[in-house]
């Protein structure tokens, strides 16, 4: 109950970070939107390109080269977009922490000041992405665990990256560098559940399933249809707050990993503290 407890406390402390600048949560909305759209402007012309009378008949898409390189392509600005608006966040999140009155455009101006290290490691980050997953699915259930393990050490690893590439404006390498540093030096495996905002998601799944449950019962389409709009619409808000949250805290857990000190008056030195204990057992 440690660890539950903790993540709590911690979603609270990045909540009375966020609420003071409640617009940054328009930038994982945004961030969401434009990837619906992106997402619907490839996968549309390659359905139909790739034969869409034909799939209608059989079940099957069949893609050539080109269709693969365009939904390589599709997948690199995926990343582009969601890698640049985590950076805003990180931005506005690092500037109300340090004292200043982040807006919209404030946000989104300190992201593209770093504009060439966020390109360059949204590439990074979909090509590693895009190769874990080619391997999982050619894969048994042993190589699908092991893959697992890697993606999982891979974002453990690299949680720092984006907030030393927007905090310290240093390039991809170093960025790298400096967040694999932070994690040889002060935490371990319990990162993952120190700062699992993925509970206060699990929270909110759970009831949205509920509601659509009780709602089929009824035998009503019109009730089981608005209580699936409900649930969508919950399920939606409730995913730009933990991105909100999450981007809070991952700038303050910087701060605190370069520093030592806990920035701003939401966190205090207990609770960062705790989410950067040192692993213990193993020398």
């Amino acid at each position: 109950m440690g660890r539950i407890s903790n993540t709590i406390a911690l979603a609270k402390s990045s909540w009375a970070v966020l609420r003071s600048d409640t617009e940054l949560l328009w930038l994982p909305l945004i961030s969401g939107l434009a990837s619906l759209l992106v997402a619907a402007s490839f996968l549309v012309p390659i359905y139909l390109s790739a034969g869409a009378a034909d799939a209608l008949q059989t079940g099957e898409v069949s893609l050539g080269p080109a269709q693969y390189a365009a939904l390589f392509l599709m997948y690199l600005v995926l990343s582009f977009i969601t890698v640049f608006f985590n950076a805003a966040l990180i931005s506005g999140a690092n500037e109300r922490l340090g004292g200043g009155d982040p807006s919209l455009r404030s946000a989104l101006a300190g992201a593209a000041r770093h504009l060439g290290p966020i390109s360059a490691w949204s590439v990074v980050a979909a090509v590693v992405s895009t190769v874990l997953r080619a391997i999982e699915e050619r894969s048994g259930l042993i190589g699908r665990l092991v893959v697992g393990v890697i993606g999982l050490a891979w974002t453990l690893v690299t949680f720092l990256v984006l907030p030393a590439i927007v905090i310290e404006g240093v390039g991809v390498r170093d960025a790298f560098r400096r967040s694999t540093e932070l994690f040889k030096g002060t935490w371990g495996e319990r990162v993952a559940a120190n700062v699992g905002f993925g509970l206060l998601w699990l929270v909110g799944v759970l009831p949205a399933i509920a509601l659509v449950v009780l709602a089929s019962f009824s035998g009503s389409p019109v009730v089981i249809g608005a209580a699936a709009g409900l649930a969508v619409v919950g399920l939606i808000v409730l995913g730009v707050i933990i991105s909100g949250l999450s981007g809070v805290f991952q700038t303050a857990l910087y701060h605190y990993a370069a520093t030592g000190r806990a920035p701003g008056q939401a966190f205090n030195q207990a609770q960062l503290a705790d989410s950067f204990r040192p692993r213990t057992g193993r020398r």
